[in-house]
């Protein structure tokens, strides 16, 4: 398969004006939309400081208090602006957010180029939670902690209507975004197994006009990225479900300098504690992603 580093989508809708795509469909509101339009996220009131975590913190970075972390905000569920056009809202950002808390500091977001995140590990920011896959090239650059699983997943309607084969999509009608991976893998399909019956590729700008068209009947099927896909049947209200293999999996990374060591081995204890104590199984949950969530944080692990 492919080289997967993050998904890059062509052009990435506002997550705030798409949800009426669906619900229009679906003839009223879902808990995921309201949701959105307060974009409550994961609650971190009731954690606390975990002292053995704390302690592992440097002082540079206890100085001020607070844990500077960078995100492309434009990748929803994972990281996005919510409704209001000011916060950012999504898996990643309940992440950073509980991170900070355990390590006893206060979490502030910034807003980051996706490729401007991994120069500036360490000069302007102090973490990068922004759907990093882990790669070798990116660990000779930045150390990475492991916290998150995702690939691409194709969903059906419920019950699979159109009763496809997960191992023969050959002729089905199945929705994509344009200019995502896989788009580009449906078209190597069809110029290879599928050459006799090619799938039928509808393309969409934005996600949720191929998750609306999956609703309405006039796909088969929709392939995205398995968080996409995962919070897609959240927005429905489960009127979709997940269809088939997850492909091309490969783990997120928490990025950190190079030149920290000593915060890289904090970040790592903080997040196995966030795993240990159940707490980023319940933000993953909160996001429809509680199946990506990882049950081992690793420091740099290679490939």
């Amino acid at each position: 398969m492919w080289n997967r580093e993050r998904r890059r989508f062509a052009r990435v809708a506002s997550v705030a004006a798409a949800f009426p795509l669906v619900a229009a469909l679906l003839g009223g509101c879902t808990y995921a939309s309201q949701q959105l339009d307060s974009a409550p996220g994961f609650d971190i009131t009731p954690l606390k400081v975990v002292p053995a975590v704390a302690d592992l913190v440097p002082e540079h970075i206890k100085a001020d208090g607070i844990l500077l972390v960078a995100a492309e905000l434009t990748y929803p569920p994972m990281e996005f602006v919510a409704g209001d056009g000011q916060t950012a809202v999504g898996l990643d950002v309940d992440i950073a957010k509980a991170l900070g808390r355990v390590m006893g500091l206060e979490t502030q977001v910034v807003s980051a180029g996706f490729d401007a995140i991994i120069p500036a590990m360490g000069s302007r920011y102090e973490v990068g939670i922004s759907a990093f896959t882990i790669t070798n090239p990116r660990l000779d650059a930045v150390n990475m902690v492991s916290y998150f699983a995702a690939g691409s997943q194709m969903a059906v309607r419920i019950g699979n209507p159109a009763n496809l084969d997960p191992e023969n999509i050959c002729g089905a009608r199945i929705a994509v975004q344009t200019g995502t991976v896989q788009q580009e893998e449906l078209e190597a399909l069809n110029r290879g197994d599928c050459s006799g019956n090619p799938v039928v590729i509808l393309p969409y700008e934005a996600q949720a006009d191929a998750t609306a068209n999956l609703v309405g009947g006039k796909a088969d099927a929709m392939y995205a990225d398995s968080p996409i896909t995962e919070f897609a049947i959240l927005q429905t209200g489960n009127v979709i479900e997940a269809f088939g293999p997850l492909n091309d999996a490969a783990p997120y990374g928490v990025l950190i300098s190079k030149d920290d060591p000593e915060f890289a081995v904090a970040v790592q204890a903080a997040l196995q504690y966030l795993m240990d104590s159940g707490t980023l199984d319940k933000i993953a949950s909160i996001w429809g992603n509680e199946q990506g969530a990882l049950g081992l944080a690793l420091l740099n692990p290679r490939s």
